[in-house]
């Protein structure tokens, strides 16, 4: 079980759906105030409208957060709402997967900005809103194509990759003001984002390479989010999670 995250606020970029939108509610449930950051307004109101239909706390924070002012601007926005940032969750991406041959500037550029680029501008604006006494908690959402690539990935793994490097160095700057930074590394989850990549064969394949014999779940991942924005990790910094199962630190 997850302790209680009572009295804090947390922001979390990509939360209208998917794993964003899976801890943005874990979170709220655990008591604290949620920032619901996305590109699509609607996809915000929704996933605000849905915390306080169960009695959560949450703030509307539509908005591009590829830019260093966008980022900037949503996080300390939402900062002032709230009185005060607690946690904050790097969660938006752009998926496109390509042969090498085909990448192009224009996808990787857009690839790069969001998933790569935003988490750098939202640890700098956390930091900056972030109390210097109380510190606080950040989490990067990798994946586990860090470590173990397919196919097609090129962009993708090297940019999640580069979270992990993100992710140490920034916890190397920050430790000294009681910011932790870490990351969560997940394997293959189904989510709306990620259907169009999956087929009963593949997961079929992926079911039978992990020990646990299921693959993960958008919960699994917010679970992990939130031990790592709580008290419960208070000594874990620069690490990484990697949620799939232990497909891969296994034979099978």
């Amino acid at each position: 079980m997850n302790a209680s995250l009572e009295g804090r606020a947390a922001f979390i970029s990509g939360a209208g759906h998917g794993i964003g939108r899976a801890t943005a509610l874990e979170m709220a449930r655990l008591g604290a105030t949620v920032g619901v950051n996305d590109l699509k307004p609607e996809f915000v109101e929704d996933t605000v409208a849905e915390i306080r239909r169960l009695g959560g706390k949450a703030v509307a924070v539509p908005g591009d957060v590829s830019t260093r002012e966008g980022m900037r601007d949503a996080v300390l926005r939402f900062a002032r709402e709230a009185g005060r940032l607690d946690v904050m969750v790097n969660n938006a991406a752009w998926v496109r997967y390509q042969p090498l041959a085909e990448i192009t500037p224009e996808v990787m550029d857009r690839m790069v900005e969001i998933g790569f680029k935003s988490v750098i501008w939202g640890i700098q604006a956390a930091a900056e809103a972030m109390d210097p006494e109380r510190g606080g908690s950040i989490v990067n959402v990798a994946s586990i194509a860090a470590f173990k690539s397919p196919g097609r990935s090129v962009v993708y793994s090297g940019l999640k990759a580069g979270v992990l490097g993100i992710t140490r160095a920034a916890a190397a700057d920050l430790g000294a003001r009681r910011i932790r930074v870490n990351a969560v590394a997940p394997g293959a989850v189904p989510t709306e984002g990620t259907a169009k990549h999956r087929n009963p064969e593949l997961d079929a394949r992926r079911i039978a390479r992990t020990p646990l014999g299921r693959l993960g779940t958008v919960e699994d991942i917010a679970d992990a989010i939130c031990f790592l924005a709580g008290d419960g990790s208070r000594f874990i910094n620069a690490d990484v999670l990697r949620l799939d199962g232990g497909a891969s630190e296994t034979s099978l």
